[in-house]
């Protein structure tokens, strides 16, 4: 059996979730791995075979998408190349993390390709939705990469087909620690405006990510970080509490963990929208900007918010199980086997 696990690289909960998904495919399938996009900051730790510029938003510095930048970076030429020249015939399965070249080449040759996303369980009607009407996001995000069957992820189970987050190996079983600092995370700020607010809020510590400088510095009670994987996670392990934007699976880590949660919805982005109504309705704070009226408020949150406590328990073994035992059928009684084991969690 042979599988195409295609990535989106815009954003960095697609490449943790593959990190844990792929291996497993691998476990009984030969999986050559595809990824498109710009701007994620975290690297897959696999060979990749193909890799496409595909169709990447930018992120600006105030808060929210550059819509401009957007624009100006999309090669629609490019995309409709990529699309053609992408040669599917030899794979049984399309795997698809809302990535745009292989979910229209997948329709358009129609090969069987299923979305396994986060973006996926947004076109439940079950799932909580921005008031914001939002017609062009709506359908960007049904056709960007569409697919006709597939599973979803999201913060609560809404159906059968949407599954809680994955969670990356380096958080799994681990005991929730507290040391005397709150994380933050807003990759759509500048860490000149974080720091402008934060400031303010001087009777904690504050530990800040930004993807808008290249070296670490402090600033009074605020140390300030460049992007790396294994000092956000160690720092996520020990804050007291996060703020973060409202994409899926920071927030999704930070409840797992137990801390607390306070989110900020990136502005002209439907997603991180309707994820914050989501949030919201668990019971978790919200600002939709971040700036100094909601110094209070976040002063607030820093001493009197509780954190929600989640059951993120759900095996990934078990779905990846689903899809090869639904999508493609064991050819013979020993695979068929494995398969049933995977599906129980048998090694």
């Amino acid at each position: 059996m042979k599988v195409l696990y295609a990535v989106q690289g815009t954003g960095n909960g697609h490449i943790s979730r593959a990190e844990v998904l792929i291996p497993i495919f691998k476990e009984f399938a030969t999986v050559d791995i595809l990824l498109s996009g710009t701007s994620a900051n975290l690297k897959l730790n696999f060979p990749v075979k193909y890799q496409f510029k595909g169709l990447s938003f930018v992120f600006g510095t105030k808060g929210g998408v550059n819509i401009l930048k957007t624009l100006l970076n999309i090669d629609l030429w490019q995309f409709i190349k990529d699309v053609k020249k992408l040669d599917l015939n030899s794979y049984d399965l399309v795997i698809n993390d809302f990535e745009p070249v292989s979910a229209w080449a997948g329709f358009l040759k129609k090969k069987n390709t299923i979305a396994l996303s986060h973006q996926y369980s947004l076109l439940d009607p079950n799932v909580p939705k921005s008031n914001d009407k939002a017609f062009l996001a709506k359908l960007i995000l049904k056709y960007y990469a569409p697919t006709k069957t597939g599973y979803g992820f999201h913060f609560k189970q809404y159906t059968e087909t949407i599954y809680h987050p994955i969670i990356k190996n380096e958080f799994i079983n681990q005991k929730p620690v507290e040391k005397n600092h709150y994380l933050v995370y807003l990759p759509a700020y500048s860490d000149q405006i974080i720091c402008a607010i934060l400031e303010h809020i001087n009777f904690t510590n504050w530990v800040v990510f930004s993807k808008h400088t290249n070296t670490a510095y402090s600033k009074g009670n605020i140390d300030v970080f460049p992007l790396s994987t294994h000092k956000f996670n160690e720092k996520l392990l020990s804050a007291k509490g996060v703020i973060c934007g409202a994409g899926f699976e920071t927030p999704a880590e930070a409840l797992y963990l137990q801390k607390k949660l306070m989110v900020v919805p990136m502005k002209n982005q439907y997603e991180q929208q309707c994820n914050a109504e989501a949030l919201k309705e668990m019971g978790i704070p919200v600002l939709y900007s971040f700036d100094k009226s909601k110094i209070q408020a976040i002063e607030s949150w820093v001493t009197k918010g509780k954190c929600l406590k989640v059951n993120y328990s759900n095996n990934p073994r078990e779905l990846v199980a689903e899809i090869l035992l639904k999508f493609k059928r064991p050819q013979n009684i020993r695979m068929k086997a494995q398969v049933i084991a995977l599906n129980s969690g048998v090694n």
